[in-house]
């Protein structure tokens, strides 16, 4: 008898997951709960020159630059995307970006609407997961709990996330943070994952 050939299962690859939504809507939280449940993914550190919030971690929530640092590595295309947002500048580093998806590892890029926007012109084979709050006070009142805005830029926020929320019909998907419920959010996100691995393509940068 004439032996067949073993057949082996091909992993699919990484996905390069975008999680974005406005400002105040719990992303910090849901990153935060995925890694304390040891989910296995490479979670991105953006670069920023904003200042350091009391109990922030260089290198572990933030990598904090001063502004000409920053300028730098945006003029060496060191970015996957980058933005000024509320004056303060803010970029995704490519290569960690890079050496995970290499290594065969979901990467969870966390982005405001306008870098989530750079992101899907690039790599249109990301998968892009809004997250919304159940509703504009809901929004507002958190904001203003972060106690970390003056009142002139608490309104410049509570602005721009009201444009933002329309960006939502551009995302793959759309969750919403139903009453602070971080375990639900995070049970949706993985479902979402789980069912979109199977369609979506390899995925470069």
């Amino acid at each position: 008898m004439t032996r067949q050939p073993e057949q082996t299962l091909q992993s699919p690859p990484p996905l390069l997951i975008v999680l974005s939504g406005p400002s105040g809507v719990g992303k910090d939280t849901v990153i935060q709960k995925m890694r304390d449940l040891g989910l296995p993914m490479h979670y991105t550190i953006t670069a920023t020159t904003r200042p350091r919030r009391p109990g922030e971690i260089d290198g572990f929530h933030y990598y904090f630059l001063s502004q000409e640092e920053f300028l730098a590595r945006k003029e060496q295309n060191e970015f996957l995307e980058y933005a000024e947002v509320y004056g303060y500048w803010y970029g995704s580093p490519k290569q960690p970006i890079r050496d995970a998806l290499d290594k065969g590892r979901d990467v969870v890029l966390k982005i405001d609407v306008q870098g989530a926007r750079s992101v899907q012109a690039q790599v249109p084979d990301a998968l892009f997961l809004f997250l919304a709050p159940p509703s504009i006070e809901w929004l507002r009142t958190h904001l203003r709990e972060r106690k970390t805005e003056t009142p002139e830029k608490l309104r410049e926020r509570e602005q721009a996330a009201i444009g933002e929320l329309e960006a939502a019909c551009l995302f793959d998907h759309v969750i919403v943070n139903q009453d602070n419920d971080v375990e639900e959010v995070v049970r949706e996100v993985m479902h979402v994952i789980t069912q979109e691995r199977r369609n979506k393509p390899d995925v470069r940068l």
